[in-house]
């Protein structure tokens, strides 16, 4: 280290700005979002564009790269649920990455299970620990992609993963995305005091 770093302009020839973007900022968690057209068509898709937007009111945020099925059902019904996306359903998750038509519904498609939400129509993902029911609060469109922000107005958790009452990281088991076709796992956890 300490040598002069190399200068990457986005926009200029030969520079790739988003594969830079994704593999740098990392790793990122997934949502692994529900939705449902007006036609009652499911759709269960990834985004790992995915953070809290705000705590008071809780709302989170994904982000969708392009116009897919996603961001048409969650305009359309103005609901959405984000199902933890987790170490033993890497292989699941990924499969519904695939670009499906419209009219098929990638959980039925690839053989995930689904259970119903406790509050809005999209189902979550039955094996997943945790889920984050939500209801569109707005979207935002910026470039090639929409920033969709949804008000969480329930939120699952299976009591598995509880310990003293709070969701435990080791026990949630997490994945996240890095660059290219390369995936997270969840690793060692440090603590630190926070300063006063």
């Amino acid at each position: 280290m300490g040598h002069d770093h190399v200068v990457l302009r986005p926009g200029e020839s030969g520079v790739n700005a988003y594969r830079l973007l994704t593999e740098l900022v990392v790793p990122r968690p997934i949502a692994w979002v529900s939705s449902v057209s007006a036609e009652g068509v499911g759709n269960l898709a990834p985004h790992s564009f995915f953070t809290v937007a705000s705590a008071d009111p809780p709302i989170v945020q994904f982000t969708s790269v392009g116009a897919k099925d996603t961001l048409r059902n969650v305009r359309e019904s103005g609901e959405f649920t984000i199902s933890l996306a987790t170490r033993a359903l890497i292989d699941d998750v990924n499969a519904t990455s695939a670009p499906y038509p419209r009219e098929v519904d990638e959980a039925a498609a690839v053989g995930v299970a689904m259970a119903p939400s406790a509050v809005v129509v999209p189902p979550r993902v039955a094996a997943s620990p945790a889920s984050l029911e939500c209801r569109l609060h707005d979207t935002l469109p910026l470039g090639d992609s929409v920033l969709v922000f949804g008000d969480v107005v329930a939120v699952t958790v299976d009591p598995e993963v509880l310990v003293d009452g709070r969701p435990a990281f080791d026990l949630l088991a997490p994945l996240s995305r890095l660059g290219g076709s390369a995936w997270g796992l969840p690793g060692a956890v440090v603590t630190r005091p926070r300063p006063r």
